[in-house]
């Protein structure tokens, strides 16, 4: 169990674009559950609620006081705050972290946002609402009707857990909290690495033009400023380029996570309007015919799946810390990154990575669009599913641990059938996703169906649990006819094009030993009735050590893949393949494991020796 700090996650949640003054809302608020979605014409918005939750805990959850796994059509929240006197003259933003999924906020019984989806942050303007010195009362309803396409990730459709699939989370699962800002303010940032000129462009958003503002910007390192700029801010995306000197670059690395600090102003005549810290890492991403550079060179990416889920909290962590953690238990396994999977993690997940310089793929939550029971079809995207993606892809972009995107999961669609919506979406998000972020690769979509001729990136999902045939199932790569997927892939894809090609997904060894007594395994055990894994579950920790090793050596030893993804990190609810259980204590042997996955790649090899790695 994680400590509980009063208020609970109280860290600024936006690392990357600071603020000195801000108010964390984390905590106790008026809550009350409205399964007819009636509350509205009940009178909730203007009366006290009746129960009470701690915020940001999902009400499904336990650590929110709740614990109320049942359908949850609508939920209110109510709280009561001062606005500090100390912020006079400023305007107010309430900040909401992820509210799941259709939200409405009101303040003083003023609509002042409304917002879908449930993995995108939002903020409402408090302007001639409340002030400084003022009570403000902060109401918010969240709907999540289970019948809707929406994006859910792997919350269940249906009652209970099943499979692969979770504890639902409604409402408010991120931290709350207000700030004050000048009427003319940075709303965002865009920091892009150069490598090849050893300098970042900035782009910095306004919220409203005003002449004679300029914006500054300066870099810096442990031994002080390293570059000074300044542009007159003429325009809404006013941007700036800082080039390092030579003896001052430092490439931002798995080995060397080197961060160099950023301030960026808005000033007038001299005088600072708006000021924010952030932080920027100088690294490239390029794709050289099948391979993934990252600062020029091919490193193999040894990905684990990290679904970010807490027995106590669900898919908000208990704690910083625990966000933390969970990156230090992957690499002490030997993983040098992973795949956030179903679910945009909270921003301080990549802070912790862009310190420590761990991998990331970033992931949208597509899946858990429809469907009434666990063969129900995960995907009916919509529109929202573009701007959702577009609102997390803004957020995050800056991170330099984020080198790939995946706006979509396991989509099926067949060559032969006409174009669907799910093919219109698919083609937008890929599309959105290079608009606003050209510099990092992008797969249309992880397993199954490759819908964009072209794509950057290729990969498949295999579960096959025997090394061997494993070995055989992937053979096909270097003559151009890589496995797709257990499904028919084949059936789903435009035919692979040569572009960098991974396996996202593979492993997913069940084992869920029964205690006999201290530290005593059943080698025969038939599984609980609550387990569920991939493929034949082993008879023993040693089998366990034997299958990880096969099947991750197939990979180790393939010269044209660029890395790998093993699902998964931890056990989450009763899918139980994780290396570490739901409790993110050791199931196996982690310095083993370790051993295994660092042992040279042969994609990592020079040039024309990139033979099979030696056994």
């Amino acid at each position: 169990m994680h400590q509980m700090p009063h208020p609970p996650k109280p860290e600024y949640p936006r690392p990357q674009f600071v603020r000195p003054d801000w108010l964390n809302l984390n905590g106790e608020w008026q809550f009350e559950i409205d399964r007819g979605d009636s509350g509205l014409e009940r009178g909730l918005l203007t009366r006290e609620l009746a129960d009470r939750i701690v915020v940001p805990f999902a009400p499904e959850s336990r650590a929110s006081g709740v614990e109320d796994t049942d359908f949850l059509h609508a939920v209110w929240y109510r709280r009561e705050v001062v606005v500090p006197e100390a912020w006079a003259g400023r305007d107010v933003l309430l900040h909401l972290g992820a509210v799941d999924h259709d939200a409405t906020v009101w303040v003083n019984g003023v609509e002042v946002a409304r917002h879908r989806g449930g993995f995108s942050s939002f903020t409402a303007s408090l302007r001639g609402v409340a002030t400084a010195g003022e009570t403000a009362t902060v109401v918010v309803r969240a709907r999540d009707t289970p019948s809707d396409p929406q994006a859910r990730g792997k919350q269940a459709t249906w009652y209970g857990n099943t499979g692969c699939h979770y504890t639902r989370t409604t409402g408010i699962w991120q931290t709350v909290w207000l700030e004050p800002v000048p009427r003319a303010h940075i709303s965002s940032l865009n920091i892009v690495p150069q490598r090849a000129t050893g300098s970042f462009h900035i782009t910095a958003e306004l919220s409203h033009h005003t002449a004679g503002l300029t914006l500054e910007a300066v870099l810096t390192d442990e031994a002080g400023d390293v570059c000074v700029a300044a542009v007159p801010a003429d325009d809404l995306a006013p941007g700036l380029t800082l080039p390092v000197p030579a003896d001052r670059v430092r490439l931002w690395s798995t080995q060397d996570p080197h961060l160099y600090g950023l301030r960026l102003r808005l000033t007038r005549d001299g005088e600072v309007v708006d000021e924010v810290g952030s932080y920027a890492g100088l690294r490239s991403v390029a794709i050289s015919g099948n391979r993934v550079l990252l600062n020029g060179r091919p490193v193999f990416q040894r990905l684990v799946l990290d679904q970010g889920y807490w027995p106590d909290t669900l898919m908000t962590s208990p704690s910083d810390d625990a966000l933390r953690q969970d990156i230090e238990l992957a690499m002490a396994a030997g993983f040098n990154g992973a795949r956030l999977h179903q679910k945009v993690f909270e921003e301080r997940f990549y802070y912790h990575a862009d310190r420590l310089g761990y991998l990331v793929w970033g992931e949208f939550g597509d899946w858990g669009a429809s469907g009434q029971g666990p063969a129900g079809n995960n995907q009916q995207p919509t529109a929202s599913f573009v701007a959702q993606w577009l609102e997390v892809l803004r957020r995050d972009r800056s991170h330099p641990s984020i080198i790939g995107w995946c706006p979509l999961n396991e989509t099926h669609q067949l060559l032969h059938d006409r174009l669907t919506q799910l093919d219109d979406v698919t083609l937008a998000m890929y599309l959105a996703t290079k608009a606003a972020d050209p510099s990092r690769p992008v797969v249309d979509a992880s397993g199954y169906a490759h819908r964009v001729r072209g794509a950057d990136v290729y990969d498949s999902h295999s579960y096959e649990q025997d090394p061997e045939a494993f070995r055989r199932e992937q053979s096909g790569l270097r003559d151009g006819r890589p496995f797709l997927n257990e499904l028919d892939g084949a059936a789903m894809s435009y035919p692979y094009a040569g572009q960098p090609f991974f396996v996202s997904e593979y492993g997913g060894i069940w084992w869920n030993p029964r205690r006999l007594g201290e530290d005593q395994e059943s080698a025969d055990d038939p599984g609980r009735a609550d387990s569920w894994g991939y493929g034949q579950r082993v008879g023993s920790v040693e089998a366990w050590h034997d299958r990880f090793e096969g099947l991750t050596r197939v990979l180790l030893e393939d010269p044209d893949m660029f890395g790998y993804c093993y699902t998964q990190l931890t056990d989450t609810f009763q899918e139980e393949n994780g290396l570490y259980d739901f409790d993110r204590k050791p199931k196996f042997d982690i310095a083993r494991i370790r051993t295994v996955q660092t042992a040279e790649a042969a994609y990592e090899r020079p040039e024309g020796n990139r033979g099979t790695a030696s056994r």
